[in-house]
Formats: C-alpha cells, structure tokens, sequence
C-alpha cells in the first residue's frame, strides 16, 4: 500500500487534491480513498489530507504517519510543521517551490522533487490554486495514477473551461517533471 500525506493551508485545495487522486487511482484500476484531517479550519491555517492507494481493499481509516510520499502545497510550512515526519528515506517528497532542492532546509534522504506549481496554475488559471498542477507532478513522480485517469477526474470535479485549463495545468506540470 502506497500512503501519501499531503500539506497544506486552508484554501488551497489540498482536500479536493486528496479526494482527486483518489478518484484517479480508481479510474487506473487501484483501489484508493482520500481524507481530510479536521482540526481548528480556517483560511490559510497548516492542514494534511491523506490519500491511501492498493491493489486490495484498503481496510486502514487511520491518519497517515508513516507515508511513503509527502506533497508540500507551500513551502513556508517546511519551517512551520514537521512535513519531513515519518518519510521513509526510500520515499518522495513533492514541494512546490521555486527554489533548488538544497535550500529548502530540509534533513529528509528521501528523493526530493521541486516543481513551479503556483506559477503553473497562475499562468493556466489566473490564480495561485496549484493543487491540479501538483496532481501533475504527483502522476508523473510517482506512477501510480495514469495521466490520462488524472486528467478525467479534473474535468469532472472542474466543469467546461475552468476544467480545461486545470487539465493544461496538470499537463504541464506533469511534463517538467
């Protein structure tokens, strides 16, 4: 079973993120769910969202703290929460940033991939809701959602042209990883 955690701040998707990755490890033939962690919720506050991903039945309900994969939706809470927490060293760490891996402070062995998603989604959608660019870069890093299973459930979960230029931002960011 391949666990994920995902960080994030209130506002930026990291929900809709872990419910689509879900969705695409099903639409790839895997089974899979994808959850919140609900605390004190408001804009902009630290939050995780988890996604599990198997070939069987997933019976597990629990929090995600050992992940084999870490997305980090800001990079300004690698200084405020322990995202490095429970990652294995044979992992992956997924950071949007535009920073080189080396100055982002972090102690992890585990493979470290930096990608641009704000300014992916900016230019796609206008705005800094990076989470389908992410989605991308996750597919591309990790192989265990196809492409094209991430690109149909954007276009559900983000009807007619809005779902359109999410898929482009997805696209993009899954090419420059």
């Amino acid at each position: 079973m391949e666990q994920i955690r995902i960080h994030g701040r209130g506002g930026q998707g990291s929900v809709t993120m872990a419910s689509m990755l879900a969705k695409a490890a099903f639409e790839s033939g895997k089974e899979a769910q994808g959850f919140p962690s609900f605390g004190v919720e408001r804009l902009g506050a630290p939050i995780e969202a988890f996604v599990r991903i198997d070939d069987r039945e997933i019976t597990d309900r629990s929090q995600v703290y050992e992940p084999d994969i870490v997305i980090v939706q800001d990079p300004t809470l690698i200084e405020l929460v322990d995202v490095e927490e429970g990652l294995d060293e044979d992992g992956i760490m997924v950071v949007n940033t535009s920073e080189d891996v080396d100055d982002l402070n972090l102690e992890t062995e585990a493979e470290v991939v930096a990608v641009d998603a704000t300014n992916i989604a900016l230019e796609h959608l206008g705005k800094p809701i990076m989470n389908t660019a992410l989605c991308g870069a996750f597919a591309k890093v990790t192989g265990l959602v196809e492409k094209g299973s991430m690109a149909k459930v954007i276009e559900e979960t983000f009807e007619g042209e809005i779902g359109e230029k999410n898929v482009k931002a997805m696209e993009e960011a899954y090419e420059v990883c």
